[in-house]
């Protein structure tokens, strides 16, 4: 039978040197239906090696290699024999490896560059002779390595691409993971599989297929209970685990009172009627509110509702029996985020489960989606038949609406809030613009009255700002260009229909220097 480990096996591992890029390498190579697998520099062979790798990747990083302290090329990828791809930084840790010389360069490269290259390399094999790329380097190769010969320049890179073809050893300058280099996925593509003979075996189905085996190994005839969202990753998770162990699996749904407007008759339409799930329902928007009155600052707000959150679900679990699983929708960067194998990295984020429920708790955890990234949790539950609606959800903070109504939280002010989101999200529906288009749209009420008149009578009423973003990664975001009239007919529609608000602004700040959230 075959298992999630033989999926992952034969694939690329990728050595993250600290480049804020290192996890779109990953996907990109996931996207050619090959496993990839980020692991801190420093890590150890074994744990690099576990799945055997059939190349490695070098990403980059904000050192210089040629500095007393920077970080290394661990000594084992190179007796390994294996193809190696090293990218920026990458690629200077190859040219020292091999005699050659880097240098501060006299003009720094950021941002859009052209290349031309050798039409004859394997590794830009059937690619045009002149390509555009994305710089990002403040350093460049003075002396090619021992062994290697140029296969691209730039105005400003006499070696922006090399390789070793008879070792299967390249390098280049510029950043094929990013959308900014067009044709970085063919060239990724040609590495991948030309050159490090990988096989496309890692999809959506094969993966429902081994993790419903895996799941049911682990588990047995144990119960498992999960803490339900009603977002993408906690769905596809619950469904996952219920397509393989049915009524074992016992999940529960809080209602905090923070959710957007009809969620919480959607969550249980969609996984208690229609999906079959052992749903318990916990309506505590009271115990919330109560609990976060008077309390405005953002950080005491998530605070407050994440050990609330915990004491309601714990008191839902509790009246349950034989429970020893806690299922969760921990997904690949959260894995990433934690430095998991890193010797020396210091932890980003601490590893946590939904809700951020506690280890005290003493269960045994279910993490079917740990290895999977935002949009192949999406394709696999594509695959396993949950609607649109929930698939593509667009991602919502933990703490819900209290972060983006700002001040004080009341009942009548999130009332204001959940009507006026409904009504932009409503409109980018119609419009056909709610996916794809952006990626992230939602109202934010903010904690100022503005004078306006309606009818021939003066108001003084709260402000709601309309905020949508586009990106792919969410490490930085562009402010998505809506039409005006679209702009025009969800101003037009809050101010009539909801109540106490008389004026709407639409934020136009993108990522960096501003945040996707307010709060």
């Amino acid at each position: 039978m075959t298992t999630k480990d033989d999926l992952k096996q034969g694939g690329i591992a990728i050595i993250d040197y600290g480049s804020q890029y290192t996890q779109l390498i990953a996907r990109r190579i996931r996207e050619q239906n090959v496993y990839a697998e980020v692991f801190a520099h420093d890590a150890d062979q074994a744990w690099i090696d576990q799945h055997a790798p059939n190349a490695y990747i070098l990403s980059g990083g904000p050192n210089s290699a040629y500095e007393d302290d920077a970080p290394s090329l661990p000594p084992f990828i190179l007796k390994s024999g294996k193809p190696i791809l090293g990218i920026c930084y990458g690629m200077q840790l190859l040219t020292l490896a091999f005699e050659g010389k880097v240098a501060a360069a006299t003009h720094r490269e950021y941002g859009y560059a052209t290349i031309t290259h050798t039409p004859q390399s394997p590794l830009m094999d059937s690619l045009p002779e002149t390509l555009d790329v994305w710089m990002s380097h403040g350093d460049r190769l003075e002396q090619a390595p021992r062994g290697f010969i140029p296969l691209a320049q730039s105005d400003n890179s006499p070696f922006a691409a090399i390789g070793n073809i008879e070792k299967k050893y390249y390098a280049v300058q510029f950043h094929p993971e990013v959308q900014h280099t067009p044709l970085g996925a063919e060239l990724l593509r040609n590495f991948i599989f030309r050159i490090a003979a990988c096989e496309p075996q890692w999809s959506a189905d094969a993966f429902i297929e081994t993790s419903i085996a895996g799941i049911r190994a682990q588990v047995g005839d144990e119960k498992v209970l999960l803490a339900l969202s009603g977002g993408v990753d906690s769905a596809v998770a619950g469904t996952l685990i219920h397509r393989a162990i049915g009524d074992q699996l016992t999940s529960i749904f809080v209602n905090t009172g923070m959710l957007r407007q009809d969620e919480p008759e959607q969550v249980l339409q969609v996984f208690r009627e229609e999906q079959g799930m052992k749903l318990l329902y916990a309506n505590a928007t009271e115990q919330f509110l109560d609990e976060l009155q008077d309390v405005t600052e953002p950080e005491l707000k998530r605070k407050v509702i994440g050990g609330l959150f915990i004491d309601v679900f714990k008191a839902q679990a509790d009246q349950l029996e034989g429970i020893n699983f806690l299922a969760q929708g921990t997904i690949y960067p959260d894995v990433i985020e934690s430095a998991s194998g890193s010797k020396t990295a210091k932890v980003i984020k601490s590893h946590h489960n939904v809700g951020g429920l506690p280890e005290e708790l003493g269960f045994e955890l279910v993490e079917p989606l740990r290895d999977l990234f935002k949009d192949e949790v999406r394709r696999v539950g594509e695959a396993l038949g949950l609607p649109a609606h929930i698939i593509w959800r667009q991602p919502f903070p933990g703490p819900g609406l209290a972060i983006r109504c700002l001040g004080d939280l009341t009942w009548e002010r999130l009332e204001k809030l959940r009507k006026a989101d409904a009504i932009f999200r409503d409109e980018l529906r119609k419009a056909d613009m709610l996916i794809g288009d952006t990626a992230q749209s939602f109202a934010v009420l903010l904690p100022v009255k503005a004078v306006g008149v309606m009818g021939d009578n003066r108001t003084y009423e709260e402000v709601i700002t309309l905020r949508a973003v586009q990106t792919d990664d969410f490490m930085t975001a562009d402010w998505a260009r809506l039409p005006y009239e679209l702009l025009a007919t969800v101003s037009r529609r809050i101010v009539n229909e909801v109540s106490g608000v008389n004026r709407v602004t639409y934020d136009i700040t993108s990522k960096p220097p501003g945040t996707i959230e307010w709060e």
